[in-house]
C-alpha cells in the first residue's frame, strides 16, 4: 500500500510504502523526486541494491538513504519505506529539533543498518499504524499531525545511531563538528578536495579533524571526501551518457588525466574499464 501526502502551495510531499511490491528509486532518472528515505525491512534479511552494490539489510533493521541515492530491494514488500522532500520537512532548517544532519543522513556511517531490538520493533510498528492511520485522516492539520510523527521517527532513528556508533561517546561539541564536516563535504565535494578547505571553513586546523575523526571512524577526512568523489563519479558512469572528461570537470578536476588517476587508484581500473565491466555484467544478467 502506498501512502502519500502533498502541499500543493510548498511542494511539500511525504510518501510512505507498506508492503509494495517491485519499488524502485532511481535519482538520476527521476531528479524531480528528491526524497530522503528510511527504508524499514520486516522480513527476513534481504539484498539492498544501492547505487547499482549489493548491501545486506538484515532482519528488523532500517537504513537511511539519502536524496541522491538510487535503491531497489530484493522483497520491497517486506518492507516500510518512508520518504519526504525538503518542502515537506528540511533537515537542515529543523537541525535544532532532531540533530541527524551529518549523521543519520549525510554522515559517514551512510546505509549501515540501524538496528531494531524487540522492543524498537514493536515500538517502530505502533508508530507506523499511527503513520497508516493519520494518512488517511484529511482535515486542516494533517500535514502538521504528519510533521509531528516524521520527527518522532527520525529523533527514534538517530538515537539508535548514537546508541550503536562510536558516535555515542563523543561529546556534544565534538559531535557537531562531525556532523558540520560531513555536511560541508556533501555540499562542496565538487569543487573542495582538500582536508585544508573544510578546516578553514570551520575555522580549525586539519590536524584537529583528522584527530577528532580517528575517535569515531574507520575513516578519515581524507578519506571521506574521497570516497564521496568516487561515489559521485561511479552514479555518473552509471547512469548518464556523460564522458570520462565531463564527469571529472563536473567532479571538479582541472585535467581529464587527473580524473582518471583519480579513479583508477580508488577503483582500480580506468573510467572506461568500469563502465565496459557494467555493461558486460547486464548483458549476463540480461540473458
Amino acid at each position: 500500500m502506498r501512502h502519500e501526502f502533498n502541499e500543493p502551495a510548498s511542494g511539500g510531499q511525504f510518501l510512505m510504502s507498506v508492503g509494495e511490491p517491485d519499488f524502485t528509486r532511481y535519482f538520476f532518472r527521476d531528479r524531480e523526486q528528491k526524497f530522503n528515505a528510511l527504508v524499514w525491512n520486516r522480513g527476513k534479511s534481504q539484498v539492498l541494491t544501492l547505487d547499482e552494490i549489493r548491501v545486506n539489510l538484515p532482519e528488523n533493521t532500517v537504513a537511511a538513504l539519502n536524496v541522491s541515492h538510487s535503491f531497489r530491494l530484493e522483497r520491497s514488500e517486506d518492507a516500510v519505506i518512508w520518504q519526504f522532500n525538503r518542502e515537506f520537512y528540511c533537515i537542515l532548517t529543523h537541525d535544532a529539533e532532531v540533530s541527524c544532519s551529518g549523521l543519520l543522513f549525510y554522515g559517514w556511517r551512510e546505509a549501515m543498518p540501524i538496528v531494531l531490538d524487540e522492543k524498537e520493533r514493536r515500538s517502530l510498528g505502533l508508530l507506523a499504524q499511527v503513520f497508516a492511520e493519520e494518512f488517511e485522516t484529511r482535515d486542516n492539520i494533517q500535514g502538521e499531525m504528519l510533521r509531528v510523527l516524521l520527527k518522532r521517527l527520525i529523533i527514534k532513528m538517530t538515537r539508535l545511531v548514537k546508541l550503536q556508533s562510536p558516535a555515542g561517546t563523543l561529546s556534544t561539541a565534538d559531535l557537531d563538528t562531525v556532523r558540520q564536516f560531513n555536511l560541508l563535504v556533501e555540499n562542496n565535494f565538487k569543487k573542495l578536495h582538500l582536508v585544508q578547505d573544510y578546516a578553514e571553513l570551520m575555522f580549525k586546523s586539519p590536524k584537529t579533524l583528522s584527530n577528532l575523526f580517528s575517535k569515531h571512524s574507520e575513516k578519515s577526512p581524507v578519506q571521506i571526501i574521497a570516497d564521496r568523489l568516487f561515489l559521485e563519479a561511479k552514479r555518473l558512469i552509471l547512469y548518464t551518457d556523460k564522458s570520462a572528461g565531463e564527469i571529472g570537470f563536473e567532479l571538479g578536476f582541472e585535467e581529464a588525466a587527473h580524473f582518471s588517476r583519480f579513479f583508477r587508484k580508488m577503483a582500480h581500473v580506468t573510467p572506461t574499464e568500469f563502465k565496459r565491466s557494467l555493461n558486460v555484467e547486464k548483458k549476463a544478467m540480461d540473458q
